[in-house]
């Protein structure tokens, strides 16, 4: 029996993907767990207005992403630190501090999407890439200061 993909599932396919499958395993099991459909004529047009949703979503999320990516390029993230001899903090600067600044200015970013390969330790000046979608990215300037 052949049947369409609405979810991914181990071992089988990838949602949307149109696969072989016993009929019993989809009778008891896919089908009534909503991971897969009948192809159908029914089925295909399900898939198809699935498929539109999905891509209409991704749409709007990238817009937003650059919106805010927009506003960001313009904004300089300026951090205060206790600082020793040389120009050495005393700890560091991590993706969670960016993570507190961004969020005191309005900004809802996951701190995941922080790209930040290791903490800050110097005093001075820093891009830092965030990534706010697949197909979207910005660098932000960190300046790190003296308390």
């Amino acid at each position: 029996m052949e049947v369409i993909l609405v979810q991914d599932v181990d071992k089988l396919g990838k949602a949307g993907d149109r696969v072989k499958v016993r009929e019993g395993y989809s009778r008891n099991f896919l089908v009534p767990r909503r991971l897969a459909v009948p192809v159908t004529e029914g089925g295909l047009r399900f898939l198809e207005a699935k498929k539109k949703r999905a891509e209409e979503k991704r749409a709007q999320e990238k817009d937003q992403a650059l919106k805010i990516a927009e506003r960001l390029k313009l904004w300089t993230c300026a951090l205060k630190a206790k600082v020793g001899e040389e120009g050495k903090l005393f700890g560091s600067i991590t993706r969670q501090d960016i993570d507190t600044a961004l969020r005191k200015e309005g900004y809802e970013i996951d701190k995941r999407k922080i790209d930040l390969a290791e903490p800050i330790h110097q005093v001075g000046e820093y891009q830092v890439r965030i990534r706010l979608h697949s197909e979207v990215d910005v660098r932000i300037k960190v300046i790190v200061t003296q308390i």
